[in-house]
């Protein structure tokens, strides 16, 4: 008996240990990403201000732009990877734009705010940038790019039953 538990102990300390290192694998593929992502936007940034003197505001929105592309590209193709992705590819797709719009409008102000009291955008990003490996790690890993999705059952609601008359004509179909 004790040689069986013993065994299973060891085959789960084996799970265990496989699952610790592919999320290792994970963050280090997820950190070369997000410096793709942060690297491709910074220097798009300086080429916009410096280069075009184009405004703050299209500077900062191209270059995010230019970024989250890069970044979406390996994060669901690489970082996150995922057969059983390709079947959700209109919801990976969506709440990655709800994720990357809101990270654009806390960005633009966290840089911005910074540059108000005197930060430069140079500076801010990389403060922003600190913040947002975290807070988009989680996002990513849990809700944009999850290993399995739950079944959404269809929902009954009063205007289907309205609209599907059990006795064979729908409401919305005009009888005389």
């Amino acid at each position: 008996m004790n040689d069986i538990l013993m065994i299973i102990s060891e085959s789960n300390m084996i799970k265990r240990k496989k699952k610790q290192q592919k999320e290792i694998k994970r963050i280090v593929e997820y950190m070369i990403s997000g410096g793709a992502y942060f690297w491709s936007g910074y220097v798009t940034f300086f080429l916009i201000d410096k280069g075009l003197e184009g405004s703050f505001f299209w500077a900062k929105s191209v270059s995010t732009l230019a970024g989250w592309t890069i970044n979406y590209l390996l994060q669901r193709y690489w970082v996150f990877k995922n057969p059983k992705l390709a079947k959700h590819q209109t919801q990976v797709t969506t709440r990655y734009t709800i994720i990357t719009i809101t990270d654009f409008i806390l960005d633009y102000f966290i840089v911005y705010g910074l540059k108000t009291v005197g930060i430069t955008p140079y500076i801010g990003q990389f403060v922003s940038s600190g913040f947002f490996t975290f807070w988009n790690y989680v996002w990513y890993k849990y809700w944009v790019f999850p290993d399995k999705f739950k079944k959404v059952k269809a929902r009954v609601t009063i205007p289907r039953i309205v609209a599907h008359r059990a006795h064979g004509h729908g409401a919305y179909k005009h009888t005389h």
